[in-house]
């Protein structure tokens, strides 16, 4: 068994009119994943797993289908955490070369992302022993497939200094998925997330991430770090147009675009210091 065996399913290069999202977790995806799991573990059940993903999957959205199929997981794989865990891992294709373009294809690994974020937190999954590090880890890997910017929320409501510290040593990391997990995956009030209640209320453990990635060389990134400080800024827009305005001297033009996507909406909405800003950074 090579990588060359082991496949993710095509999909749309974006999400289509007519056709609903949910479908990109369906009857395909999960049995790709079957086949995947049975290559590295060839004791696992691909017949029955498929059965059980699909039984009850119709009506669940996206979001929904992904929790589900990392339950389902759940009853074939090994019962302790980082058995399975390692399965899972085994089971990847290569990371993705690209950060822009990659359409809806790898949400294939968003059920590996439910599964960390629901059985990797509690030790009881795992015979009584502390699974975080083995967590950290598989998010590390993961997120090169497909972010875990999803999962990872867990952990910083769970272990939330423990957590950002892995996130402040990922921020420097060679990978630009890596790195952008760390800007996106602290954003307060992440779209599809449960907002962290916590930066909601003080955003000022993420700013040594922003300011560290503020310049970084990937677009990718660098949009995070925009729509981060776009985050901060509904809640706390003084601090947000302090950041900005700091970030303004000897600002590349990347940077600049970085501060007028960051302010766009207090823009819209007439707040003045963020219009004066945002001229600024032109």
């Amino acid at each position: 068994m090579t990588h060359l065996d082991l496949k993710i399913p095509k999909a749309a290069s974006s999400i289509q009119k007519g056709v609903p999202l949910k479908l990109v977790l369906d009857k395909e995806v999960v049995h790709q994943l079957a086949i995947n799991l049975q290559l590295v573990h060839p004791s696992f059940q691909k017949s029955n797993f498929v059965k059980d993903c699909m039984e009850e999957i119709d009506p669940l959205t996206l979001t929904e289908r992904g929790k589900h199929i990392a339950d389902v997981l759940s009853n074939y794989l090994p019962k302790r955490y980082s058995n399975a865990i390692a399965i899972l891992l085994k089971s990847l294709t290569p990371p993705l070369e690209a950060t822009e373009g990659n359409g809806l294809a790898p949400m294939f690994y968003m059920p590996h992302c439910n599964f960390i974020s629901k059985y990797g937190l509690d030790s009881a999954h795992n015979n009584g022993e502390d699974p975080f590090e083995i967590s950290m880890q598989a998010q590390y890997e993961f997120t090169k497939r497909f972010t875990c910017e999803f999962s990872i929320r867990s952990f910083i409501v769970d272990q939330q200094e423990r957590t950002m510290e892995v996130l402040y040593s990922w921020m420097k990391d060679p990978n630009p998925h890596v790195r952008r997990l760390c800007s996106e995956g602290t954003r307060p009030r992440l779209p599809w997330a449960t907002k962290i209640d916590a930066f909601v209320k003080d955003p000022t453990p993420s700013l040594k991430i922003l300011e560290e990635l503020k310049n970084d060389p990937d677009l990718y990134v660098r949009r995070s770090v925009a729509n981060h400080v776009g985050d901060i800024a509904k809640d706390h827009i003084e601090l947000a147009l302090e950041l900005c305005e700091s970030w303004l001297k000897d600002a590349s033009k990347e940077l600049k675009w970085v501060i007028r996507h960051a302010l766009r909406n207090p823009a819209k909405k007439g707040n003045e210091k963020a219009i004066a800003v945002r001229k600024k950074a032109v």
